[in-house]
């Protein structure tokens, strides 16, 4: 067994170097064609510019993305200098000049990717997923009896912030922000999903393809050693499978097809605040033109938003969003799992979560306020302070930053919750409701706790566990995302995840003594 998985590894290692490799390889040159289509689509009428991007990029041909990118961020800085003053036109372009340079590169690119993306597919992905599962499923056979088991989980480099941790750190860290702010760069990766991009929407892969098409295969994946890992637990089994389905169906293949029927881009199981620029004006309008169906979104996104998140939470606690149906909590759990236990339990840590989960919640609500009003009454800003500011910090600091860069590249470092615990605003909305208005709680038996740590030490959420078991006190917070990992690693069965009647909660202030003496009151009598 030991021999297949050292070849799992070594395969998995082959495809994510020929993956990261494709960056380096490719060709490009800019035809007079290609440069009329992109300026006409665009609406570009500098006439500084396109004589520009003829004379130093159309009829040249470049060996790599960096010298390609160059040259066209190279002209359009220039172009903007010069056009300042007029915001008229072009504005999307002068702000992101990446994503133009993207769309010229990826018409653009020849060479040996694009002329073979099954193979590189296969070089690349096939490897990778055929090299993870031959690590992984011999451990169905290596893991023995029934039960959890996480020995050595301290002493691997992997699982420790080890050296396997920082570079599985350095390399997310890096796809993340070549991701959200250097997709020029990343063309030839887009190139070997076009195939699958195409019989799915009709269109070319773009880069936010790429990471959905790479975010459903590495939580497949990662499923598998899920069932594996907790094949004895029926709880993870389901919350495994329904994390896999919403992300697959309606994150990733619904919202595709819809872009097929020229419909608009839409994953229905996103909430707002989460789905921060639901309301902003582009968003409107462009559901409003789409018709009936666009009013459907519309109307479906306020009704999840108002009505049936607080419901089910009140029924079921955030567990029904956060570790069943959202795919943050999905990747969370499934690639994040061999981390969970990386997360900070300090006290110190537990403050800065409940300032800054429910500021960025703050921030949130007053843009969408912001947003809203602009949008009704036509201005650009509120109390002088403009409306596209205010959403363009938002996007890049909390939506690509946040969200992006730390929320899953630190996950080998700081735990597998980092943006659930301390930046997603709908978690901190769900959490309010579930602290003050849920039947949902974690009972626990204190007779039966044997202070293991195992319920605190793999708590993604940072909450010591152990303190409220020791003391037979209910778990009531609003952090909890009700993941169940708590009971399932402990060895006497102390946790139950309930949900019942709401005069059934225990204040985790009060500790249970019997129904004769409350040593609380005893003592403050003394």
């Amino acid at each position: 067994m030991k021999n297949i998985q050292n070849l799992g590894l070594g395969l998995f290692l082959i495809g994510l170097t020929i993956f990261t490799s494709l960056i380096f390889l490719g060709k490009y040159e800019v035809t007079p064609q290609v440069l009329d289509e992109i300026i006409s689509n665009k609406s570009i009428k500098s006439e500084h510019l396109i004589n520009d991007l003829k004379t130093n990029v159309v009829g040249k041909e470049f060996s790599n993305p960096f010298l390609f990118s160059s040259e066209i961020t190279s002209a359009l800085e220039i172009a903007n200098e010069t056009h300042k003053q007029n915001s008229e036109w072009g504005k999307v372009i002068w702000d992101k000049p990446h994503s133009f340079s993207y769309e010229i590169a990826k018409k653009s690119g020849t060479g040996i990717i694009k002329e073979h993306k099954g193979l590189f597919w296969w070089l690349t992905f096939g490897l990778g997923i055929l090299g993870a599962l031959l690590y992984i499923i011999p451990n169905v056979i290596t893991l023995g009896p029934p039960g959890i088991k996480n020995n050595g989980i301290w002493l691997h480099a992997a699982t420790n912030r080890g050296w396997i941790g920082w570079f599985a750190f350095v390399f997310l860290v890096g796809f993340y922000i070549l991701l959200y702010f250097r997709p020029d760069y990343i063309v030839n990766w887009t190139y070997i999903v076009d195939p699958i991009s195409e019989s799915l929407s009709g269109n070319l892969a773009s880069q936010w393809f790429l990471y959905g098409f790479l975010y459903c295969t590495v939580m497949t994946v990662m499923a598998v050693r899920m069932y594996i890992k907790y094949r004895h637990n029926k709880y993870q089994i389901l919350r495994t499978t329904s994390v896999l389905f919403f992300q697959i169906v309606f994150a990733f293949l619904i919202p595709e097809i819809l872009v097929r029927f020229e419909k608009p881009w839409y994953d229905f199981k996103n909430a707002f605040p989460l789905d921060y620029d639901f309301f902003f004006s582009w968003n409107l309008d462009q559901l409003i033109a789409s018709g009936g169906l666009g009013i459907f979104i519309l109307v479906w996104g306020i009704v999840l938003t108002l009505v049936i998140v607080p419901v089910m939470v009140y029924f079921f606690g955030k567990r029904w969003y956060c570790s069943w149906v959202c795919g943050c909590g999905g990747l969370a759990e499934t690639l994040g799992d061999p981390y969970r236990q990386l997360s900070d339990k300090s006290l110190f840590a537990w403050k800065f979560e409940r300032w800054i989960v429910h500021g960025v919640l703050v921030f949130a609500l007053v843009m969408t306020g912001f947003t809203l009003y602009t949008y009704f009454q036509g201005a650009e800003a509120v109390l002088g302070i403009k409306t596209q500011t205010i959403q363009d910090i938002y996007g890049f600091l909390i939506g690509a930053i946040f969200a992006g860069v730390i929320g899953t590249g630190f996950y080998p470092i700081f735990g597998n919750r980092v943006w659930c615990r301390f930046g997603c605003p709908l978690a901190a909305y769900l959490g309010i409701v579930q602290r003050f208005k849920s039947r949902f709680r974690i009972t626990t038996n204190g007779g039966q706790c044997i202070s293991c740590g195992n319920c605190s030490t793999y708590c993604e959420m940072g909450i010591d566990v152990r303190a409220y078991a020791q003391k037979g006190e209910n778990i009531i917070r609003s952090s909890c995302v009700g993941c169940g990992i708590c009971a399932a690693v402990c060895p006497r069965g102390v946790l139950k995840l309930e949900n019942g009647p709401e005069d059934g909660r225990i204040n985790p202030t009060e500790i249970l003594l019997g129904n004769d003496v409350d040593l609380l009151d005893f003592l403050k009598q003394k």
